[in-house]
């Protein structure tokens, strides 16, 4: 079945926040089991709104289908418990700071000295190595040095940065990459590995158009709105209400927008012949475009422009997208059982495999709810040494699970 991509794939998740989270999720959503390891306190997340009863949301979208179990890693006996369970699994993946998981006993040489066929995955703002590594790492920071923000924001106007915490998000993405293709080369030769994932290298990976124009273009990519730096028609435009997106990339396709918009010799204008000679003269382009726009909603142009099958669309509001036939067909929101809440709606990750989109059916766990039955389900644990675990301290949980 396809939800039970990764069923038999154990992962040690000693992530927090955002990034991590974000990765392992996506791994239970294909059927891993994945060992949330909090501290005292839980992740955060558990701590930062919007909240419903007391429940964090951002935790909850990012921590669904997981196991927590709550260890205080400043006792010694902490610290070699997380490493027992590091070592029974198949994954490990960390977001510390460059360094602490070593100190912790918890790095990937110790881990992959004892266990070589572990892939062992560490998230970071600036990687393992590297002049930034020790520079504190926030989305903010990552988008300001990456380039992102110096090509994102008005014409003329400031940087800008992008209204979700991207550089997490891609680090995230590309660490659950990262780890699958380790997972099928140790398929073949047995071999683990050790994945140094950056979100300043993720983010900067992901501006292909930027680099374009620097390495083959010759010049600084700049900011252009709500436009294509390298394409004409391709950006938002004014009508009587408010903004409509066009999306023309062939000529073909502009000759016909031309005639709708009741310009048919534009497409033998030499300053609109061609793309290239369009961005160039996109500013004229614009008001000419904006001249039939302007007399119209935008719903109405865009009815004119599908009519004839020109790509363009309203522009979306959150709720708007989340409502429309298209979000709910693709079931790109999940209802989830939870405990107290009912239900919480969950975004899980979007692939169709074998016309199923598989998400895992369990919420995020109360913090250090699972423990018995991670550690039940852990060789070398019986149930004397599981109830000296908790009298001792080293494991904090309910009174049901120190008590069964």
């Amino acid at each position: 079945m396809s939800s039970n991509i990764l069923a038999g794939i154990r992962v040690f998740d000693m992530t927090r926040v955002l990034a991590g989270p974000y990765c392992t999720a996506l791994m239970a959503d294909l059927g891993a089991e994945v060992i949330k390891l909090e501290p005292p306190h839980g992740d955060e997340y558990r701590h930062i709104g919007p909240f419903r009863e007391g429940e964090s949301a951002l935790f909850h979208l990012t921590n669904r289908g997981k196991q927590s179990i709550v260890i205080d890693l400043q006792r010694e006996e902490g610290r070699m418990l997380a490493q027992e369970l590091a070592l029974s699994c198949d994954v490990v993946v960390e977001n510390f700071r460059p360094g602490v998981a070593a100190k912790l006993g918890l790095g990937a040489e110790s881990l992959r000295q004892q266990k070589p066929q572990l892939v062992y995955a560490s998230i970071s703002g600036f990687g393992q190595r590297g002049p930034w590594t020790n520079k504190p790492a926030y989305d903010l920071i990552v988008q300001a040095l990456s380039g992102l923000m110096a090509v994102n924001g008005e014409e003329g106007g400031s940087p800008l940065k992008v209204g979700e915490s991207i550089g997490d998000l891609a680090a995230g993405l590309f660490a659950s990459w990262a780890v699958l293709g380790a997972l099928f080369r140790r398929e073949r030769t047995a071999e683990g590995s050790t994945i140094d994932v950056s979100m300043h290298d993720a983010l900067f990976s992901l501006l292909p158009t930027a680099h374009a124009q620097l390495f083959f273009g010759g010049r600084e990519p700049a900011r252009t709105g709500n436009r294509h730096p390298l394409s004409t028609p391709f950006g938002c435009y004014a009508a009587q209400d408010g903004m409509f997106a066009v999306a023309v990339l062939n000529e073909k396709h502009f000759a016909i927008l031309a005639e709708v918009i009741g310009h048919p010799g534009l497409a033998e204008d030499p300053h609109f012949m061609t793309d290239n000679a369009r961005t160039q003269h996109e500013p004229q382009l614009k008001t000419i475009i904006e001249s039939w726009s302007h007399q119209r909603t935008a719903s109405e142009a865009v009815a004119a422009l599908e009519a004839r099958q020109i790509p363009c669309a309203m522009i979306s509001k959150v709720s708007q997208a989340a409502a429309s036939d298209q979000t709910v067909q693709r079931k790109l929101v999940t209802a989830l059982q939870h405990p107290t809440l009912s239900t919480v709606q969950v975004v899980g990750q979007p692939v169709v495999f074998d016309q199923m989109k598989p998400v895992t059916m369990s919420a995020a766990p109360a913090l250090g709810a699972d423990a018995l039955t991670i550690l039940r389900n852990t060789p070398g644990f019986d149930a004397e040494r599981i109830k000296a675990l908790f009298s001792g301290g080293t494991i904090k949980g309910s009174e049901h699970a120190k008590s069964a």
